[in-house]
């Protein structure tokens, strides 16, 4: 069964914080599929490039193509097209695949009340069946405290 851990961001946005997650699971060998809709890819993909001067994250979206190849998939589809074992999903979205990897994150915007419910909604769905859950909550300068 796969691990969930759900990421509350506070005060930094998704383009500061998101790179710092995906550092992370990149550096421990992970191939990373991040669903984002459509209208966000981009501004997720220059945040990629452009988080750290010293530093590279190999990414793509559909429109670089060669999506297998990509170690890093940002998508607003449900397709593991790079075979990726960790799931990251933003802005609210769902997937059907959870299952399927081995880790999902779900990062949702704590100043928006929506996202905040829908959260505690699929928290509750995916304790019922029976997922291994944790719950991180970003602190003031940008890290992260483990709150459940």
């Amino acid at each position: 069964m796969s691990e969930i851990r759900f990421y509350h961001l506070q005060s930094q946005p998704l383009e500061k914080a998101l790179p710092a997650l995906l550092s992370k699971a990149y550096e421990n060998g992970h191939k990373i599929l991040v669903k984002a809709p459509a209208d966000k890819i981009e501004g997720l993909n220059e945040a990629l490039w452009t988080f750290r001067a010293d530093s590279f994250l190999p990414h793509g979206s559909a429109k670089d193509g060669h999506e297998e190849h990509q170690p890093i998939l940002i998508t607003d589809g449900d397709e593991n097209s790079n075979g990726a074992d960790v799931l990251i999903l933003t802005h609210n979205l769902e997937s059907p695949h959870t299952a399927e990897f081995k880790l999902c994150c779900e990062v949702f915007d704590g100043r928006i009340q929506e996202h905040v419910q829908a959260a505690r909604s699929r928290w509750s769905a995916y304790k019922e069946q029976g997922f291994t859950l944790t719950y991180w909550q970003q602190t003031a300068g940008g890290g992260w405290d483990k709150k459940a």
